[in-house]
């Protein structure tokens, strides 16, 4: 059990995360932010800042890592409702656009360094979507039976269909969002039935 010190450490540490999370929109990206900035919205001076981070590149690492273990926690919350009946596909998307609802500047982070001018971030949020990819290969490899690679197939597919349309979907007033979350399930639905047919013909 932490001590009361390292409780408040912790606590501030991730005051510092939410701060800059708080601070990202369409207009501005991380590498906008200021320290000073961030060190303000978080209620603490700009020199404890390095109490908790090295720099303002370790805190951005560790958004990226943040949000997409978010993102995963929500996927594998939503595998273990499809085992209480429904279809998979709708279910995912359905809690793929929860979280565009409620973390959008968490997705809007993984959007805009996935293609940022930071080696190092792009190389993390590449590291997070293949953990995405990993997941689902794992869970159609175990439902359908199908081999390994197959299955990476279908799932790496999937999860960049997915990505892009959560890129589209993100500044979508609601019903034209509710309108791409049904072409989503409908493009998975093609890739999934595409995937058996080959498979059984294969």
């Amino acid at each position: 059990m932490l001590g009361i010190r390292a409780q408040q450490k912790e606590k501030t540490r991730q005051a510092i995360v939410e701060a800059a999370f708080s601070q990202l929109s369409a207009e501005r990206s991380f590498s906008n932010l200021s320290l000073r900035e961030v060190a303000r919205e978080a209620g603490i001076a700009p020199t404890s800042f390095y109490r908790h981070f090295k720099d303002l590149n370790e805190l951005g690492l560790t958004l990226v890592d943040e949000s997409g273990l978010l993102l995963r926690q929500l996927m594998r919350q939503a595998r273990k409702r499809i085992e209480d009946g429904g279809s998979v596909i709708k279910i995912s998307i359905d809690t793929f656009m929860e979280f565009l609802d409620t973390n959008e500047n968490e997705f809007r982070l993984l959007l805009q360094e996935k293609s940022g001018t930071t080696s190092s971030f792009r190389t993390a949020v590449a590291r997070e979507i293949q953990h995405f990819i990993a997941e689902l290969t794992d869970y159609i490899e175990n439902k359908t039976g199908c081999s390994h690679d197959f299955a990476f197939i279908q799932a790496e597919s999937m999860v960049k269909l997915v990505f892009a349309g959560g890129a589209e979907a993100i500044d979508l007033k609601k019903k034209k969002r509710e309108q791409l979350a049904e072409r989503l399930v409908l493009q998975l639905r093609v890739i999934s039935k595409g995937a058996a047919a080959y498979s059984k013909h294969s």
